[in-house]
């Protein structure tokens, strides 16, 4: 993976994780250079090399495709958070795929916008192939991300990226692989960076703002440790954009725990060697 020497975050109106609490648009513009990327919008900050591809997968059967827009419009229709298909923009504008293809926001089982940080240099992938050669593709580059990249993006950028392919003829209807599955044999980060020496975590728990607890809800975890830990950083001269930004890019979302009912566990982590001063 070879990164450029420009990257990006933006946050985009009614997108992102905690899309309700930041409704304005802002961006940060990053210089990547000697392994790290630097940004005038959020000085003192430097972030490590951590490049790895978003999207990796290949087609799925005309089948399959109909099943996921089948579910997604049920989704869609049950109140639940979709993107539909979309003519407006759609690449290619021809029909019928313009108005009937899958938008790439969500991953399905052919793989696609995974934005998983450990498929960085040295993983191994398996995706089921779903049609005659699989037509793999590739994109989304990014130069680091946190675990969640909760505002939507992570350091974009372009790049370059070197792959290489074994076919295993028949081993996902043989095993009974329905998603991606990934392995490593070496560190995805030097150890330092994968899991930091010095970092200040916060937790969410399942309860709401207004002391209503939920039942197992991890969303609802997951977003009041992010909450926690923006407000964290704002305590330290952030503002709230910034603070959010940090999350994305830095920022590891773990489960803690998954079994004390009702109370879900979610930890945010935040590494403070990407702190200059």
């Amino acid at each position: 993976m070879k990164p450029a020497r420009f990257g990006y975050t933006v946050q985009v109106p009614g997108f992102g994780f905690l899309r309700d609490s930041f409704p304005e648009p802002y961006i940060v513009k990053w210089t990547i250079k000697d392994g790290f990327a630097e940004s005038p919008d959020l000085p003192g900050v430097r972030i490590p090399d951590g490049s790895f591809v978003g999207v990796i997968g290949v087609a799925p059967s005309q089948e399959l495709r109909e099943t996921m827009q089948r579910r997604e419009a049920n989704l869609l229709d049950r109140g639940g958070m979709v993107l539909p298909p979309e003519k407006e923009g759609a690449v290619p504008a021809a029909e019928p795929i313009a108005s009937q293809a899958l938008r790439t926001i969500p991953p399905r089982e052919n793989g696609g916008n995974l934005d998983i940080k450990q498929l960085s240099k040295g993983a191994r992938l398996m995706l089921p192939v779903f049609v005659d050669g699989a037509l793999f593709s590739v994109g989304d580059a990014h130069f680091a991300q946190g675990d969640g990249e909760a505002c939507g993006t992570a350091i974009e950028m372009a790049g370059a990226i070197l792959v290489r392919f074994t076919v295993h003829k028949g081993e996902a209807a043989r095993r009974g692989i329905r998603f991606p599955r990934f392995s490593r044999d070496e560190y995805y980060f030097p150890p330092e960076l994968a899991a930091p020496k010095r970092f200040l975590a916060t937790t969410g728990l399942s309860i709401r703002e207004d002391g209503t607890n939920e039942s197992e809800d991890a969303t609802l975890s997951a977003r009041n440790a992010l909450l926690a830990m923006i407000d964290v950083l704002v305590e330290r001269g952030w503002t709230r954009q910034q603070a959010y930004t940090i999350c994305s890019v830095a920022v590891d979302l773990k489960l803690s725990e998954l079994v004390d009912v009702p109370n879900f566990v979610v930890s945010a982590f935040l590494p403070l060697d990407i702190f200059s001063q």
